[in-house]
C-alpha cells in the first residue's frame, strides 16, 4: 500500500463533510446578509480623537482570505482529531482486529505510533496557522476559539480522561462542528453574531453528530469489550438507532425556524430538498448490524450533510 493511500485512509475523508459543511453554510449566511446590507460599527481615528460610526457593509466587503482560512482551519482540525483518535484508540487497545470499521493505520501497523502522532500535531499546526491569520484579520477571540477546538480534538480520545470514552463525543461534534463552526465562519466575515446563522448551525450540528452516531453504532460491540463507553454503548443498539432517526428528522423539522430571523432567509429552506437522501442510511441503521452496511450508512450520512449544506449555501449565496 502506498504511503499516500495510508495517510488518506488515516485522514478519514468520509468524515470531512463535517468540517466543510458548516464553513460553507456560515460563510453563505454572511454573504446573504451582506447582500441586504449589514450595519457594522467601526472606529475612525480623527484629529479630535476616535469617532464611533456605523457603515453599511455589502458583498464588496466579503473577505475571501478569512473564508479560505476558516476552511483550512476546520478541515485540519477534523484531520488532526481523526489522527489523534487513531493514535489514542490504538494505544488504549480500543482498535482491535475484529472491529467492523475501516482499517486504522496505527493499530494495523501501517504507520508507527510516533509517525501518526507527528502527523497529528502537523495537522493541528496547519489549523493553528490558519487561526493566527484569522486572529490578525478579525481578533484574538478567534484564536481562542481555535485553540479550544484543537484541545477538544486532542482530548476526544486522548489524555487521562477522554470524553469520547464516556459518551460525550456527539456533544463535541454538535458544538464544534455545528454551533462553533457555522457561527464562527459567519463571524469572521461580519465580526458580529446573528440569529439566522445560530438557527442554521443547529441542524448542521445534528447531521454532523449523526455521522459519529453511525460510527459508534457500528463499533458498539468492540467498544463495549474495550471499555469504551460511547453514547451508543450507554444507550444500547435500539435506542441509538432511534437517536439517529431523531437527529435526522430534527435537522429537517428545525430548519424552518430560520424564518424567525426574517423572511429573507427563506432560501435556506432549499436544504429540505436533500431529504430523499436520508432514506437509505435510515434504513441501513434501522435494520443492519454488519460493518459494510453501516460503513455505507456512515458515508451516506456524510453525503447527506454535504447535500444539505450545499443546497442551503448555494441558495443563500445566489
Amino acid at each position: 500500500m502506498s504511503a499516500l493511500r495510508i495517510w488518506v485512509m488515516a485522514a478519514r475523508p468520509r468524515t470531512l463533510p463535517a468540517a466543510l459543511a458548516p464553513v460553507f453554510v456560515g460563510t453563505a449566511a454572511a454573504y446573504h446578509a451582506l447582500q441586504g446590507g449589514v450595519e457594522v460599527g467601526v472606529t475612525i481615528d480623527a484629529a479630535s480623537g476616535p469617532i464611533n460610526a456605523v457603515i453599511v457593509a455589502s458583498t464588496d466587503s466579503f473577505r475571501w482570505g478569512t473564508f479560505i482560512a476558516a476552511l483550512i482551519g476546520a478541515t485540519f482540525i477534523q484531520i488532526g482529531t481523526n489522527l489523534a483518535n487513531d493514535y489514542s484508540d490504538a494505544a488504549r487497545g480500543a482498535d482491535t482486529a475484529d472491529r467492523l470499521g475501516p482499517v486504522r493505520v496505527t493499530a494495523s501497523g501501517l504507520a508507527t505510533p510516533r509517525r501518526v502522532l507527528r502527523a497529528t500535531w502537523a495537522a493541528f499546526a496547519v489549523a493553528a496557522l490558519a487561526g493566527l491569520y484569522l486572529g490578525f484579520e478579525v481578533g484574538a477571540e478567534i484564536v481562542a476559539v481555535g485553540l479550544i477546538s484543537i484541545a477538544a480534538g486532542v482530548f476526544y480520545t486522548g489524555g487521562p480522561r477522554p470524553y469520547g470514552y464516556v459518551g460525550l463525543g456527539e456533544v463535541f461534534v454538535f458544538v464544534f462542528f455545528g454551533l462553533v463552526a457555522v457561527n464562527g465562519s459567519y463571524y469572521v466575515q461580519i465580526e458580529e453574531l446573528a440569529l439566522a446563522p445560530l438557527l442554521l448551525s443547529i441542524p448542521i450540528g445534528l447531521l454532523s453528530a449523526a455521522i459519529l452516531v453511525v460510527n459508534n453504532l457500528r463499533d458498539i460491540d468492540t467498544d463495549r469489550r474495550a471499555g469504551k463507553r460511547t453514547l451508543a454503548v450507554r444507550l444500547g443498539r435500539e435506542r441509538t438507532r432511534r437517536l439517529y432517526a431523531a437527529m435526522i428528522a430534527l435537522s429537517y423539522l428545525l430548519l424552518p425556524l430560520v424564518l424567525l430571523a426574517g423572511n429573507r432567509w427563506a432560501p435556506a429552506l432549499a436544504a429540505l430538498a436533500s431529504a430523499p437522501l436520508a432514506v437509505a442510511p435510515l434504513r441501513a441503521v434501522r435494520t443492519r448490524t454488519d460493518g459494510p452496511a453501516l460503513n455505507g450508512a456512515l458515508a451516506a450520512t456524510g453525503s447527506l450533510l454535504g447535500a444539505y449544506a450545499a443546497l442551503a449555501a448555494v441558495a443563500l449565496a445566489i
